[in-house]
């Protein structure tokens, strides 16, 4: 079975961790949201596994190779510039030799959706796609089916306009007559896979595999906290063995620690958190429900609550990142009683007894003076200073 994983996106809404890597390389549970996903697939049963990839494309060939440590083969084809998922798809059509699986590269699944998709299509000869269920279906692409046959997806409908609750999963199986129906379909900019998948409707079935297993989407910051702490829910504490714990620490389940980790006297780490390589902890910090990049430093006392730090990033004592629920402005798109304490980008310098409004979010590079409130989004390079 050949796989293709559209991971070519550059991800504008999760700046500034994206300015660094590429989406599917942001780390969830200390491993790369890509890398849950070619788990699954190898699970599935997958032989070979081409990577549609784009923006810092480098970070991605650097860690995956060509696919020896998942004894697979991966291969790699380069979107650029990025013009939709129609588009990521056909850069994949010289390496495709019949019917393949395609899926996002940034949702986490079970290996079940893959075989039960492919089954579905190596069963009838038509394309296939995963259908799942959430709580707010018109946040996605909303699927009307007809028993297990798709008539009709519509991207993102006015909530009380959605015909269901089912959405599009984002896995596909498809024989190589997808390529020429993507070349087909009329574009103002940008081909998505759906406007092609919608127009083959008058004229081709697809067939609709339902799924209730686990979906988990990245589109915003705060999704990469609930994608987090549904990795890690109901796991004894978890770290390396190069970690180092100060006896006094307290740290309680639903945890992951990485390698060379140090959790300072009387710190606290509380469930939801995961610490990536290098992370230091300083006395009495305490972190709950948040994700810290490698080789970040939170320094004493310092209160890190539903927020995300940013690679080699410090934070100064007895520095506060509030937690809580706020207003945040991505993309000119304002989302209400967001539960975001903020993001920290990678590099990023905060003094000593800062207060971090919930939903902030800093750019990479940005320097923070002692004593300052830090309230919205703060650009690259920027320099905080109190007054």
């Amino acid at each position: 079975m050949q796989a293709v994983v559209l991971a070519a996106g550059k991800g504008e809404r999760l700046w500034p961790l994206t300015e660094n890597r590429p989406k599917p390389m942001i780390p969830v549970a200390n491993r790369p949201l890509l890398e849950h996903i070619v788990d699954a697939l190898v699970d599935a049963g997958v032989d070979e596994i081409i990577l549609v990839v784009g923006s810092n494309r480098e970070r991605v060939q650097r860690h995956f190779e060509n696919g020896d440590a998942w004894n697979v083969d991966i291969d790699y084809v380069v979107q650029d510039p990025q013009l939709g998922t129609g588009h990521a798809l056909l850069q994949a059509e010289r390496q495709v030799g019949e019917s393949f699986v395609a899926l996002n590269g940034d949702r986490i699944i079970d290996a079940s959706l893959v075989e039960d998709v492919w089954a579905r299509h190596e069963e009838t000869g038509d394309p296939a796609m995963g259908v799942t269920q959430v709580e707010q279906p018109s946040q996605y692409g909303v699927v009307e089916l007809d028993g297990e046959t798709v008539i009709d997806i519509e991207e993102q409908p006015i909530p009380e306009l959605a015909a269901s609750k089912f959405i599009n999963a984002g896995v596909y199986a498809f024989d190589p007559s997808i390529f020429a129906a993507i070349r087909r379909t009329e574009s103002y900019g940008e081909q998505a896979l759906t406007d092609t998948l919608s127009e083959e409707l008058d004229d081709q079935q697809i067939r609709a595999v339902r799924y209730r297993g686990r979906w988990l989407d990245v589109s915003e910051p705060w999704d990469l906290l609930a994608v987090n702490s549904a990795l890690i829910d109901g796991r004894s504490p978890q770290h390396r063995e190069s970690a180092t714990i100060a006896d006094s620490a307290v740290v309680t389940d639903n945890t992951v620690i990485g390698d060379g980790v140090v959790v300072h006297p009387n710190a606290t780490i509380l469930g939801g958190v995961t610490l990536g390589d290098n992370v230091s902890v300083g006395a009495g910090a305490v972190v709950k429900n948040a994700i810290l990049l490698s080789d970040c430093t939170i320094e004493s006392g310092a209160i890190m609550t539903d927020c995300i730090v940013g690679a080699n990033a410090s934070l100064g004592p007895n520095t506060t990142v509030e937690g809580g629920t706020a207003d945040v402005v991505l993309d000119d798109t304002v989302y209400r009683d967001v539960r975001f304490g903020g993001l920290t980008g990678d590099n990023v310098d905060v003094g000593a007894n800062v207060t971090v409004a919930p939903g902030a979010i800093v750019g990479n590079d940005a320097t923070v003076d002692s004593g300052t409130l830090v309230a919205g989004r703060i650009d690259d390079g920027s320099h905080v200073t109190r007054g």
